[in-house]
Formats: C-alpha cells, structure tokens, sequence
C-alpha cells in the first residue's frame, strides 16, 4: 500500500479538524439527539462520505469531539503541574491546584463543550464512557497526591476530584470571566481548608 504524503495527512488532519469544529456548533446548538449529519458537514464544506470515512457516523463523532476536549484538559493540566514541579513546588496539594488552575481555565475557554457533555444529551453508552473517564482522573489524582488504596484514601481523592468537576460546571455557566475566576479561587481555597494530605496520613 502505497503511503501518504505529508500533504495528503495535512490534508486528512485538517478536514477532521474541520468536521471536529462543525460538530461543536452543531452539537452545541442541537444536542446529540437534533443535530443532523448533514449540517455538520455542510458547515465544514465537506461530504457525508468524508463524514463517515474518519468519523463512523454522528456517535463517533461526538465521542471524537469529547476525546479531543479531554486530551486539550489533560494536556493543559499535565503542563502546569510540570511547569511548578520546575519552579520547585514539592507539595502534592500545591501540584494538584496547578493541575486544577489549568483544567478549569480550560473549563471556561471551552465552556460550551463542558455544557454540552455535562447537561446535555449525548448517545447511547456515553455516559459509560464518561464515568471511566472519571475514574481515569481519581487514579491520576490518586497517584499525584501519594493517595494508598484503603477507603479513606479513595473516597478523600475521589471528593477533590468531584470538587474539581463540580468547579468546572460552574466556570462553564459562569456569566463573566471574572465570575468564573472567583469559581475557580473558590474551588482552590477550599480543597486547601480540606488539608487533604493530613486527611491522607491520618487514614
């Protein structure tokens, strides 16, 4: 099989890119239920065909849009908690607010996918797919915080990341982007008062 050229994959990466963007406004719009295929594609100035050539059809590309949202908030996450391991922050708990900064910075930039996968209707088997997502990031938090594997350890990581989560649909359905930052000072001052490292060493 004869391979790709650079052009022809910047080519593929870019009309996905486009039908990824349609999606958002059409989802966004509509919900997973209304939205139409055809108008995806007509805003992208693409075919049907190209549709389900990357996609599948509208399932995948929702479940595409919403692995693509979560990659941008890990990615966003992982970097700031590596920027302030750099500057020498040693603090487990400081290192999960520099993760938190970020997830609810993106929170707000991407406000309308939040809503969309948060309060709006999606295919079947998506709420799954969210729920182990959500276990995902426990376990990345788990590991961040030095969290063991009894109860207490679980459910105490388990309450900051729904703490997180929870900020994130505030951001989202904040007015102004000053109210959204007072979420989000409001989310990290919290987990602070919460002190879950001694919560941790107690357990």
């Amino acid at each position: 099989m004869a391979r790709k050229s650079s052009w022809e994959w910047s080519r593929t990466a870019q009309t996905r890119q486009s039908m990824l963007m349609a999606a958002r406004e059409v989802f966004g719009e509509h919900g997973f239920a209304e939205a139409n295929v055809s108008e995806v594609v007509a805003r992208a100035g693409s075919s049907v065909g190209s549709l389900y050539h990357h996609f599948g059809g509208k399932t995948e590309l929702f479940l595409a849009l919403y692995e693509d949202h979560q990659a941008a908030h890990e990615e966003a996450a992982a970097a700031s908690v590596s920027r302030a391991k750099q500057a020498g922050v040693g603090d487990p708990v400081e290192l999960l607010i520099a993760g938190a900064r970020a997830y609810l910075a993106g929170a707000w930039e991407r406000r309308d996918l939040v809503r969309l996968f948060i309060d709006g209707d999606g295919p079947p088997g998506f709420e799954l797919v969210r729920r182990t997502r959500g276990r995902e990031w426990v376990r990345q938090n788990a590991v961040l915080l030095g969290a063991g594997a009894d109860p207490l350890d679980r459910f105490t990581v388990a309450a900051l990341t729904s703490i997180i989560g929870e900020a994130a649909r505030e951001v989202a359905t904040s007015d102004t982007e000053n109210d959204a930052h007072e979420v989000i000072e409001a989310a990290m001052t919290l987990i602070r008062r919460l002190d879950p490292l001694r919560v941790l060493a107690e357990g």
